[in-house]
């Protein structure tokens, strides 16, 4: 395929279309669950529903990033210039019959078009998000009622969420046309992980207003701590899709140890080259295995740091009982991390634990963003004039 037909516009209605008519079922069920109650509580299911659908989506782009599928249509934002790979049978069976492993087969192809399929019915959801957000602040402000505007839900977050949207699905584009960059992957992954923080804040404030409940106040040092153990997740979660996007899990296939040493050969300065092509250095030489060993050992000796921390998190969170349910969730996917991690390593890479691994990543940055958007700090507190007015 030429530079040219990399990018064919032509099925780009169709898709479009496609997409609303798979987001119109979430819809409906949005609407009918909740039928006879009021608009905020139709947008708080369907922030809830939209950031559950998009864990499923970074499930499944883990699932195609894994599968080798991402090339499965070599072109953007169709396949072969057609809408669905039904009608471009005959050019994927020719990609098949020339490399019957390659990466162009039907199975691929579907992978790949389902993927963007679900992408495509998000970014629908997350348009429907922004219109209703904007309608019920126009009509609080119609109402004389500014600080309902502002409330619970202000429509900036969905408004930001819906260009964080647009941007990945350009950085899904260009994962596709640039045949799979490792720092192009890398950053569709980190997005789609953003994507997920962006969500839960709205969804856990109008969660909060429609069981009439306010922000727990806890104390500053644990709210601190929250914020530390989100930055070291986005660390781990950039180092963890380096190792993925750049094929580098089996460099190290013994656990704690690393090819029988502590500290096996690496080479740091090719690892560290970010913008090459896959398995390419800048040079176009072949990256050596040496840099695919410093890629995965240094994602592991910075999962000693993190499980570490979120360990510390864990237990610290018993002194807010408020996010006791965050806690038992917090616990179970460290645990859950650490086991589907081992089993990457000792197991040769099994597909299961490993798209569980990169959910197991998504769903602890969820928890993390959660926990900060339902919780303020005593500073906070002790501030406002009710805290602070002592009895007669």
């Amino acid at each position: 395929m030429t530079e040219q037909q990399l990018y064919d516009l032509a099925p780009a209605l169709e898709l479009m279309a496609f997409g609303l008519l798979l987001a119109l079922g979430p819809l409906c069920w949005v609407w009918w669950r909740n039928r006879g109650t009021g608009p905020s509580k139709r947008l708080q299911a369907l922030c809830v529903l939209t950031l559950f659908l998009t864990f499923d989506l970074v499930l499944f782009g883990a699932f195609t990033r894994l599968t080798d599928s991402g090339l499965g249509c070599p072109d953007w934002p169709g396949c072969y210039g057609s809408s669905s790979p039904l009608a471009a049978h005959a050019q994927i069976s020719e990609a098949q019959a020339a490399m019957p492993s390659g990466p162009v087969t039907h199975g691929k192809a579907w992978v790949e078009m389902i993927h963007r399929y679900l992408a495509t019915t998000v970014g629908v959801l997350i348009i429907a998000m922004t219109v209703m957000s904007w309608k019920q602040a126009r009509a609080a402000r119609r109402a004389g009622q500014p600080e309902a505007a502002q409330g619970a839900l202000n429509p900036w977050w969905p408004t930001v969420t819906l260009v964080w949207v647009c941007i990945q699905g350009a950085f899904g584009a260009l994962t596709v046309t640039m045949k799979l960059f490792p720092a192009i992957v890398t950053l569709h992954l980190l997005g789609g992980t953003g994507l997920l923080a962006l969500l839960a804040i709205p969804a856990s404030a109008l969660s909060m207003k429609q069981a009439g409940q306010t922000p727990a106040f806890i104390a500053k040092g644990l709210r601190a701590a929250l914020w530390l153990c989100l930055a070291l997740l986005v660390i781990q979660v950039s180092l963890g899709g380096w190792v993925s996007t750049n094929y580098a899990v089996l460099a190290c296939t013994t656990f704690p140890n690393c090819q029988g040493s502590w500290w096996p050969a690496m080479n740091f300065g090719e690892a560290l080259q970010i913008w090459r092509p896959l398995g390419l250095l800048k040079d176009g030489s072949n990256i050596s295995f040496e840099a695919l060993t410093a890629i995965h050992y240094t994602h592991r000796l910075a999962a000693y740091v993190v499980v570490a921390a979120l360990a510390g998190l864990w237990w610290a969170l018993r002194r807010a009982p408020a996010l006791a349910k965050q806690r038992r969730l917090l616990g179970f996917f460290v645990v859950l991390q650490v086991l589907t991690g081992l089993s990457n390593v000792v197991l040769d890479w099994p597909l299961v634990a490993a798209v569980l691994h990169t959910g197991g990543a998504a769903a602890l940055v969820t928890i993390v963003v959660w926990s900060l958007a339902v919780t303020r700090t005593d500073a906070v507190a002790t501030n406002r004039p009710e805290m602070t007015r002592r009895p007669a």
